[in-house]
């Protein structure tokens, strides 16, 4: 049927994503080197900086950032250059899966930036700026443009073959990711002192670690069946975050944010600097809720396509 070429545009897109994901993967060797600088010796080194201070666990959260973009955006502009189908597919998975995790993650993006970042006040307003497009504006944009007839016929005539990840409904993709994004959080949160809220209650140290690593094998039990589409494993996606949003939201609306300070024990320079800053419980209660909720929400809709049987790819 008649279409408009978007080729060009698809390319456009590729080259910029490929210029990003290339950015990000540089970025994270010439970020680990900040742990040289903040170690003894350093010249940022104060008492306490180690494994499970605010400053480490910063540090080693944005280098995982860095290498999760490169790992995403690298493959995906490659496919946008090469007009693959499975671009359009993956591009869809991950501008619907910004839409349920966006705001917490552009909040505790600001968050690092201003705490570890030196920036202007032009600087600064930019950031805002572009954070807050990147969510109210580009992804709805993009969906759209990603869903059109000819950016579909456009892959497609580029790229006859069908891909096995597009045997998979969008709503699955969606939620493989999420499942994914969850695991890799559950494991920043071993930084700082294994922090893990358990229906009223925060536990820290080994006793958190032990249930992010019961928590992390439910994942990744979890994903395997919904990959599969298993109806068995849409229940327990459901049943599992919906205890994940209860015990996350009880925990943190009743906790004081001095109290969770003080037990996560940071050196004395960084209880310092974050103890005037004007968060409460519930501020953490809302920033954790809004994804869990979301997420509830893409389990809920993606129902209906568990039950059939999927070999794998």
């Amino acid at each position: 049927m008649p279409y408009k070429d978007r080729s060009w545009m698809l390319q456009i897109i590729g080259a910029l994503l490929l210029l990003v994901g290339v950015g990000a993967a540089a970025l994270g060797p010439a970020e680990i080197y900040c742990f040289y600088l903040f170690s003894e010796g350093g010249p940022f080194h104060y008492e306490g900086f180690g494994f499970g201070s605010f400053m480490f666990g910063n540090l080693a959260t944005q280098i995982i950032g860095y290498y999760v973009i490169a790992i995403l955006l690298i493959p995906l502009g490659y496919g946008h250059l090469k007009l693959r189908r499975w671009a359009r597919a993956c591009s869809l998975t991950l501008l619907y899966s910004w839409l349920v995790l966006g705001v917490p993650l552009v909040i505790i993006f600001l968050f690092i930036l201003f705490t570890a970042k030196d920036l202007s006040p032009l600087a600064a307003l930019v950031a805002l700026v572009l954070l807050g497009l990147s969510y109210l504006l580009f992804p709805p944009l993009l969906i759209r443009f990603y869903q059109g007839w000819n950016v579909r016929l456009t892959f497609e005539s580029q790229d006859p073959g069908s891909h096995w990840i597009e045997q998979r409904p969008l709503p699955i993709l969606v939620l493989c990711f999420l499942l994914l994004f969850y695991i890799i959080v559950l494991h920043i949160l071993i930084f700082f002192r294994g922090i893990f809220p358990f229906f009223g209650k925060l536990l820290f140290e080994m006793d958190g670690i032990l249930a992010i690593d019961i928590s992390l094998l439910f994942l990744v039990w979890l994903l395997w069946g919904v990959a599969r589409q298993r109806l068995w494993a849409w229940w327990g996606t459901a049943i599992y975050f919906g205890l994940l949003a209860v015990s996350s939201i009880l925990t943190l609306a009743k906790s004081s944010y001095s109290d969770i300070l003080s037990r996560l024990s940071f050196p004395p320079t960084e209880v310092e600097a974050l103890d005037g800053l004007p968060f409460q419980g519930v501020h953490f209660a809302v920033l954790v809720g809004i994804p869990l909720i979301l997420t509830l929400g893409a389990i809920l809709l993606s129902k209906r396509h568990f039950g059939s049987i999927i070999e794998s790819p």
